[in-house]
């Protein structure tokens, strides 16, 4: 079943995701699975639990292609989902401190998007 979501900020998806790393979590090997300029969704190899609504700080390693440095951006936890092996975390971006590096990134991934469709959707 396909389900399309709405959304005010478009969304982009990672193929390979990067690494992402949850200060003061240990999460296991944790990727970004995507990303806009207000949440994120990460992916955890271990299982974790987060309390809603405390702000967190990941730090968000991007691919060499992008020739963007890492950052962080600080954010509510705001769902999770798990299974036996993993889980995928939600959050709503509150700020990012780099925010430069942060924009440079969203406008990295939307150029890839608008030039290699198969990289990202």
């Amino acid at each position: 079943m396909f389900m399309q979501e709405k959304r005010n900020n478009p969304r982009y998806i990672f193929h390979p995701p990067p690494r992402a790393e949850i200060e003061g979590i240990s999460a296991g090997e944790a990727v970004l699975l995507d990303i806009s300029v207000t949440g994120c969704r990460i992916s955890c190899t271990s299982e974790i639990d987060l309390n809603k609504d405390t702000e967190y700080v990941i730090n968000i390693i991007p691919e060499k292609e992008s020739h963007i440095g890492s950052f962080d951006i600080t954010a509510n936890s705001i769902w999770t989902r798990k299974n036996e092996s993993s889980c995928e975390i939600g959050f709503f971006i509150i700020k990012s401190p780099e925010g430069k590096r942060f924009e440079r990134y969203v406008d990295y991934l939307a150029w890839r998007t608008s030039n290699y469709p198969g990289k990202s959707e």
